[in-house]
C-alpha cells in the first residue's frame, strides 16, 4: 500500500468514526411464535431516517413526519453513494427471510413516538426460525449517523418430555420424545442405579419443512435381568438455556383374583418437589385417565368410571407415596397396565405396573396356594375309615350270630335210614335189633 492510500484510508477512518456512533453487537433469543423485540437507540434530531436490515436486505425504512420528501431524497442518494456496491449487490441476493414470498413489511415495525424520543426498536411479530440471523439497524440524523447490530436467536422451548415403554419394533425399548421444539436439542442416557451394560440410544430429529420445527425421538432397548431399574432421558436445548430430566420405571407385575383389594405402588423420586400426580390405565388402546392429584390444593380428582373402584391417601402424596388402592376389582375391566406419572418444572417421572386380575374359579391358583384340598382330603379318609369299620363290624356281627345259634332238638328229626350196601359188618341198624336178621320191627300203636 502506498503512502497516499494509506493517507486515505486513515481520513475515511476518521471521517467515519466521527459521523457514526458504533456499538458492540447486542444478542437476543427470541421464542418461536410470539413477538421479538430488537433494541436500537440513538440521539434524535429534526430528521430521523430509521432502516434495518437483515443480513444486508431490507426489513423495514421509516422517515420521522418532520423530515421532509427532499431531505428524505438527498438522505437516500448519500446513503446509495456510500454503500451502493455492498447494498444494491446483496439486496439482490435471496434472503432466508424472504422466502415464499413474506414480506417484513407485514410483520415488522417500529413506534413513531419513540422514534421522535431516539428509539428505533423493531418489533418482529410471530418470530419464527426463519427470522434468525444478524440484523443492522442504521439511523440518519441531521446531526449524522448511528450503526448498530442485533445478532438474534429463535428458540422453541421444551415445554414437555414424554417416556414410554414401547413394544412396536418387536422387542421391548424405552422411548424418550419430544416435539414442537427448535433448534434440534441434545439428547443423553444413564440409568439408576448404574447398569452393567452400556445402553445404545438410536435418536432421531426430523424437522417440519414447513415450520423448521423438530420432533426429537429417542429409544434405547431395554435391558434383560435388571428388574425395578429406572432409565433416565435428560434433553438439554442447543443453546444450553433449558434442560429437561425424564425418568422411567418398570415395576413388578402384580396378579390377584376378582373381588379383592390390591394396592398398585408408585414412589416420586427424592429430588421432585410438590410435583403433579396423574394415573391412567392401558387395555389394548389409548390411556383412560383415572385420577389426578393437584399439589397446591391438595385435592385429588376421579374420573367418574373410576369412581368406587380406587382410592389413593392424599396425605401420603407429598411424602411421595402415590400408591393406588384398587378396590373390588374386575377380571375384564380392570387387568391392563397402571401408569402414574409425577411432573414438576423440567422433570417428570412414570412407573408402569401391569396388573392380572384373575377370575374367581382361577383365584386359588393365581392368588395363593389353597388349604381346602386338605380339608376335603381329610373328610374322605374318615368317611373312608367310617365304612371300613361299619364293614368290619357287620362282617364281625354276622360270624358271632352264627357261632352263638345251638342246633335245637325237634319232635320231628328226619333219620337217615341206611341202605343194606351202606351198612359196615357187624353194625346193627338202630331201627334193627341185634337178632332180627335184618328185620324190621314195627311197634303196634295204642291205636291198634
Amino acid at each position: 500500500m502506498s503512502l497516499k492510500q494509506t493517507w486515505v484510508w486513515l481520513l475515511l477512518s476518521f471521517v467515519g468514526s466521527a459521523t457514526q456512533d458504533k456499538t458492540p453487537d447486542t444478542h437476543v433469543t427470541c421464542v418461536v411464535a410470539e413477538d421479538c423485540v430488537l433494541p436500537c437507540a440513538f440521539q434524535p434530531s429534526s430528521n430521523n431516517l430509521v432502516r434495518w436490515f437483515r443480513q444486508e436486505a431490507l426489513v423495514l425504512s421509516f422517515l420521522s413526519a418532520d423530515s421532509t420528501e427532499e431531505e428524505e431524497e438527498e438522505e437516500e442518494e448519500e446513503d446509495d453513494d456510500e454503500g451502493s456496491d455492498e447494498d444494491t449487490e446483496e439486496d439482490g441476493e435471496e434472503q432466508p427471510g424472504l422466502e415464499h414470498g413474506q414480506r417484513y413489511d407485514d410483520r415488522a415495525s417500529v413506534i413513531p413516538e419513540l422514534v421522535a424520543r431516539g428509539n428505533a426498536t423493531l418489533v418482529l411479530k410471530g418470530c419464527g426460525p426463519k427470522d434468525r440471523g444478524r440484523y443492522r439497524c442504521h439511523v440518519r440524523t441531521a446531526t449524522g449517523a448511528h450503526e448498530s447490530h442485533v445478532l438474534v436467536k429463535v428458540e422453541a422451548p421444551l415445554r414437555s418430555l414424554n417416556m414410554e415403554l414401547s413394544r412396536l419394533s418387536g422387542f421391548e425399548e424405552i422411548k424418550c420424545s419430544t416435539r414442537h421444539v427448535y433448534p434440534a436439542p441434545h439428547v443423553t442416557w444413564e440409568t439408576d442405579p448404574p447398569a452393567s451394560h452400556h445402553l445404545r440410544p438410536i435418536t432421531r430429529k426430523l424437522a417440519d419443512k414447513q415450520t423448521g420445527m423438530y420432533v426429537v425421538e429417542s429409544r434405547v432397548r431395554r435391558l434383560r435381568n435388571h428388574p425395578e431399574i429406572t432409565y433416565v432421558c435428560k434433553v438439554t436445548s442447543s443453546y444450553g438455556m433449558q434442560s429437561w430430566t425424564a425418568s422411567l420405571r418398570e415395576r413388578a407385575e402384580i396378579s390377584g383374583p376378582e373381588r379383592r383389594d390390591i394396592s398398585i405402588p408408585c414412589h416420586a423420586p427424592p429430588h421432585l418437589r410438590d410435583p403433579f400426580l396423574s394415573w391412567t390405565f392401558t387395555h389394548g388402546q389409548d390411556p383412560a385417565h383415572i385420577l389426578a392429584y393437584d399439589p397446591y390444593s391438595r385435592l385429588s380428582t376421579v374420573s367418574p368410571p373410576w369412581e368406587g373402584h380406587i382410592k389413593m391417601d392424599t396425605y401420603r402424596v407429598p411424602l411421595g407415596d402415590g400408591t393406588l388402592r384398587l378396590l373390588d376389582p374386575d377380571h375384564d375391566q380392570h387387568t391392563g397396565v397402571y401408569t402414574c406419572t409425577y411432573s414438576a418444572p423440567y422433570n417428570t417421572h412414570t412407573e408402569e405396573t401391569e396388573v392380572t386380575i384373575s377370575h374367581v374359579a382361577e383365584k386359588h391358583s393365581s392368588w395363593e396356594p389353597s388349604h381346602w384340598w386338605i380339608v376335603a382330603l381329610v373328610i374322605t379318609l374318615l368317611v373312608i375309615a367310617l365304612a371300613a369299620m361299619l364293614t368290619y363290624l357287620k362282617v364281625k356281627g354276622s360270624f358271632s350270630t352264627t357261632r352263638k345259634q345251638p342246633e335245637q332238638p325237634t319232635e320231628m328229626h328226619s333219620v337217615k335210614v341206611s341202605t343194606p350196601e351202606e351198612m359196615i359188618p357187624g353194625e346193627s341198624s338202630p331201627l334193627t335189633g341185634p337178632e332180627s336178621g335184618g328185620e324190621t320191627t314195627h311197634t303196634p300203636s295204642k291205636d291198634a
